[in-house]
C-alpha cells in the first residue's frame, strides 16, 4: 500500500448543467445552433442562412390552409405488402414503424380546403414516412384527389418530397406514375390549373410523373431535384455535371422551374396565382 495517496483535484463546487435533449438543432448548411421555438416561428427556416428544415405535411397544411376549412380525403387508405417484401424487417413492419412515428397512414395527405377563400385541392408529401416514397397508396390517394378536384371543378396544388417510387411494391409503384399523369391530362382538358410546389427532395418516379406537370412549377431555395442521382448521372455519361447541378436555382435558370419561393412567401404566392388562373 503507498504511503502518499494521490489527492483528488476538484473544479469548484457547481456541478455541469446538462441541456435537455430536443431543445436546438443544428444547421446542417451553415452549422448554426438554432432554439426550436424560433425555428418553428420561423417556419423551420434557417434564420442565418436561410436553409429549408423538412417540414411536415401536417406543418404545411397549417401554414397554407385557411384555418379550420382543410378536409382530409381517404385517410385510411393503406398499402398492401402484395410481394411479401422481406429483409432485416418486412414491408409491413416498415410501414407500421413510420405510422407510429409520425402519426399519418403513409406518405401522403390530400383533401380540398381555402387557401385565401379560395377553393383549392391539396396534396402534401411528408419526406418523414419512408423517404415520402410513392406507392399505391399515395398514388390512389393523389390521384382521387386530382379526380375530385376535376368534378368540383377546383385548382389542385401538389407539395412534392419524395425518394421516388417505392422499391417494395415493384410494379404496383411504377403504375402510380402513368396513373396520376393521366388524371392531371383530364384535368387540364378542363381547363383547370394545377400547381406544383418541388421541395428538398424531389427525385426519381415523382420527378418523373406528376411533379414535371405543373402549369406553374415552384420550388423552395436550394432543393434538390432530379431523376437519377449525380453519380448516377456522372458515370453513365462520363463527364463532369457543372455546378449546382439538381438545385432549383440550376433547373430555373434552363427554363424548368418558374419560380423560386421561399417558405415564408409561399402561401401569398400560391393565393396570387390560384386568384389569377382559376375560372371564374
Amino acid at each position: 500500500m503507498p504511503i502518499f495517496q494521490k489527492r483528488t483535484l476538484k473544479q469548484g463546487t457547481h456541478r455541469k448543467r446538462e441541456m435537455p435533449e430536443g431543445l436546438w438543432q443544428k444547421c446542417p448548411e451553415c452549422g448554426e445552433v438554432i432554439h426550436n421555438l424560433e425555428l418553428s416561428q420561423n417556419l423551420k427556416v434557417c434564420p442565418k442562412c436561410d436553409h429549408h428544415f423538412t417540414y411536415s405535411a401536417r406543418e404545411r397544411i397549417e401554414n397554407l390552409m385557411d384555418e379550420g376549412t382543410f378536409e382530409e380525403f381517404d385517410p385510411n387508405l393503406l398499402s398492401v405488402d402484395v410481394l411479401k417484401f422481406t429483409g432485416v424487417a418486412s414491408y409491413s413492419e416498415r410501414l407500421q414503424t413510420y405510422r407510429e412515428k409520425t402519426g399519418l397512414t403513409d406518405a401522403v395527405v390530400t383533401g380540398f380546403g381555402r387557401l385565401d377563400g379560395h377553393d383549392v385541392g391539396l396534396a402534401v408529401m411528408d419526406f418523414n414516412f419512408l423517404a415520402a416514397t410513392m406507392g399505391s397508396a399515395v398514388g390512389e390517394k393523389i390521384t382521387r384527389l386530382i379526380e375530385k378536384g376535376s368534378k368540383a371543378g377546383r385548382p389542385i396544388i401538389v407539395v412534392t418530397a419524395s425518394g421516388g417510387a417505392r422499391v417494395y411494391e415493384g410494379m404496383l409503384s411504377l403504375m402510380q406514375m402513368a396513373k396520376t399523369s393521366a388524371a392531371l391530362a383530364r384535368h387540364a382538358q378542363l381547363r383547370l390549373p394545377y400547381f406544383v410546389v418541388l421541395t428538398n427532395p424531389t427525385t426519381a418516379g415523382v420527378m418523373a410523373s406528376f411533379a414535371s406537370l405543373g402549369d406553374v412549377i415552384l420550388a423552395e431555395p436550394k432543393c434538390m431535384i432530379g431523376f437519377a442521382g449525380p453519380r448516377v448521372i456522372r458515370e453513365t455519361t462520363h463527364q463532369d455535371l457543372p455546378p449546382g447541378f439538381q438545385t432549383a436555382e440550376f433547373l430555373q435558370r434552363h427554363g424548368f422551374i418558374d419560380l423560386i419561393v421561399r417558405r415564408q412567401d409561399l402561401r401569398t404566392t400560391l393565393s396570387r396565382l390560384v386568384g389569377h388562373l382559376s375560372p371564374r
